[in-house]
């Protein structure tokens, strides 16, 4: 049975905002657990009404964004994340945020399904790597072989003027592990294996390095990995969010 949203009652409460944000989520299902954890850690708040609104459908059973990509899957996940986006705006949505990397490569379809925005999470979160290095010039890319074969961060990053670099085949097919027989699995992933990807895209001249996979998120607050050079696109996502949605952040 599909969720069925509805928009929150007029005058229900004073201090409730009744145009929250759509999370179009479960892709994946824990990743969108951390974005909604990350919102409200993130927020300035001293009580409840503080807080952002959020209207979540969490989509788990959505095509594998990965899958169709590589060419692995005919299950196109791009015209059920159009239908996903319109019944969040329908619910009372005012924009949209996809807590998921390799969906920013069925952006467009989303937008073209919808009349409100609907955020870039890797836009977003080459912007956080731009401020947390003045000056940078080199990016350094962890994300699923969907994403890195979609290119959507290399481009951005090449439209910047920044080098985008990729981990060599070996240390990317332990990300790949990392992802799906870890955190999609549910399985603990040590520290060690995070910070042997993070040095070997720093020793290829990676001067910041962006965790562009919403599970590697999930493994960063997992393992406790705070290194300044390390942007998370999950923060840099919900930070966005909260500014959009009038709230301050911390």
């Amino acid at each position: 049975m599909r969720a069925i949203l509805h928009r929150p009652s007029e005058g229900y409460a004073e201090s409730v905002r009744n145009e929250p944000v759509g999370i179009l989520g479960g892709i994946g299902p824990m990743a969108t657990v951390y974005f909604m954890q990350r919102i409200i850690a993130m927020t300035d708040a001293s009580r409840d009404q503080d807080h952002v609104d959020m209207l979540v459908w969490n989509h788990a059973s959505i095509p594998d964004r990965t899958a169709y990509l590589l060419g692995s899957s005919d299950e196109n996940p791009g015209p059920v994340m159009a239908q996903d986006a319109r019944e969040l705006e329908q619910a009372g949505a005012r924009f949209i945020a996809i807590p998921c990397n390799t969906a920013r490569a069925f952006l467009d379809e989303v937008r073209e399904g919808v009349d409100i925005e609907v955020l870039d999470i890797v836009g977003e979160t080459v912007s956080a790597a731009q401020a947390a290095v003045p000056g940078l010039t080199t990016l350094g890319i962890l994300a699923t072989d969907g994403t890195l074969r979609s290119r959507i961060y290399h481009d951005t990053a090449t439209q910047r003027g920044l080098t985008p670099v990729e981990p060599d085949d070996d240390v990317q097919k332990d990300v790949m592990a990392m992802i799906y027989d870890g955190v999609k699995a549910g399985m603990p992933v040590s520290r060690d294996r995070v910070d042997a990807a993070v040095a070997h895209l720093r020793a290829k001249g990676a001067q910041a390095i962006v965790l562009g996979c919403t599970e590697l998120s999930v493994l960063r607050t997992d393992v406790g990995l705070d290194d300044a050079d390390v942007v998370d696109s999950l923060d840099a996502l919900a930070a966005r969010t909260i500014e959009l949605a009038g709230g301050r952040l911390r």
